[in-house]
């Protein structure tokens, strides 16, 4: 089995979990909080990473660290994440649990590129108009790129919607040109 899909099926069995407890987005930013632990403190990540260090050893540290701060189902979870030598594995479990959780929800999310800063109404607008065109819930992730002089680039997955100047004037320019009919 390879690394994503051993990944998404702790991030089902997460999800399986978050659902019973009836906290889908708490979960996940639970979830996050430790990736980011993890990854920004070498030494927790050299500790779990370890095969000195026994899987009990960590568990007992893992419970030790949360017990007061996370539910027990979620320890008991990383617990099992850690018994199987999948801790690796923590980044990609994250990033496959909000996955599901947003096919579950209905959002997608989208690479908005757009040439100046937008403010509250035009990122409203552009949430509101995208999710209108796409039928989903659209979470929009705006991204400043002068260089395209004016209009939006929408990306959601693999689909590319390009509404900007940039590229009508160069389509514009290439009719006048005769090399585009």
């Amino acid at each position: 089995m390879r690394d994503p899909t051993i990944a998404r099926n702790y991030a089902d069995a997460l999800v399986s979990l978050a659902r019973e407890a009836g906290d889908l987005d708490g979960w996940g930013v639970m979830m996050d909080e430790v990736v980011n632990a993890v990854a920004s403190d070498r030494r927790l990540a050299n500790f779990l990473a370890s095969p000195r260090v026994s899987a009990g050893q960590k568990n007992a540290i893992l419970a030790k660290a949360f017990a007061d701060r996370l539910p027990r189902l979620f320890v008991r979870f990383l617990q099992a994440v850690v018994t199987h030598r999948r801790q690796h594995l923590l980044a990609e479990i994250a990033l496959q649990y909000h996955t599901i959780v947003d096919e579950l929800e209905g959002r997608v999310h989208a690479d908005v590129t757009v040439a100046t800063e937008p403010d509250a109404a035009l990122a409203a607008g552009v949430e509101q108009r995208l999710s209108a065109v796409l039928g989903k819930r659209v979470v929009p992730h705006f991204r400043v790129r002068p260089d395209i002089l004016g209009g939006t680039i929408v990306r959601v997955g693999d689909v590319v919607m390009d509404g900007s100047v940039r590229r009508r004037l160069n389509t514009l320019r290439a009719r006048m040109l005769g090399q585009v009919r």
